[in-house]
């Protein structure tokens, strides 16, 4: 049987063009929701090694190439940023006088599984190692259009948390919030 990796795709040049050559298929499976958010690239000057130059070129981005076995089936991008925030336990053994702690939180921004390899629970499977890889609190957002990423992602965060997350709908979006990694309940 197969098993589900996910690796750093900086490191590897063949990943790198694996994601441009299906770059055009991810953006084609967010055009059917109609969000008016992601125009075609051409109509705003950019070309697909521009925007993926961006992506590598982020310090909080890692790019990361899904595997199925030894054969790419898709990518990710997940990007960090620290928040302050007290530590566990700080507040009430230090006093509110505390000074906050910065505290990753992450954020999938991109994320695809091409078609050849959808329905055989890859993408929960990739999900579950990035959540696990990148420990800490979680924003999962998904464009309330796109019905089918909005199911995807509930049924895997809902999987993944035990039901332990919060979500909200803000301005059109849908918006997951959980902690990832040893600290959550299984």
């Amino acid at each position: 049987m197969n098993q589900v990796s996910v690796r750093d795709s900086r490191n590897t040049r063949e990943d790198r063009r694996w994601i441009e050559s299906v770059y055009r298929d991810y953006l084609n499976d967010l055009a059917p929701a109609a969000t008016g958010i992601f125009p075609a690239l051409g109509e705003i000057g950019h070309r697909v090694p521009d925007q993926l130059m961006r992506w590598y070129a982020d310090p909080n981005a890692q790019v990361m190439t899904i595997l199925y076995g030894d054969q790419r089936a898709g990518f990710a991008m997940v990007n960090q940023r620290l928040r302050q925030s007290l530590g566990v336990g700080m507040a009430a053994a230090v006093g509110a006088d505390a000074p906050p702690q910065p505290t990753p939180e992450y954020s999938m921004a991109e994320f695809f599984i091409a078609r050849p390899w959808r329905r055989r629970g890859i993408g929960a499977q990739a999900v579950r190692l990035l959540l696990d890889r990148f420990t800490g609190q979680w924003l999962i957002t998904e464009h309330l259009l796109n019905v089918a990423a909005v199911k995807f992602w509930r049924r895997v965060v809902a999987a993944y948390t035990g039901s332990k997350y919060q979500e909200r709908i803000v301005n059109g979006e849908v918006h997951q919030r959980f902690e990832s990694g040893s600290r959550r309940t299984r």
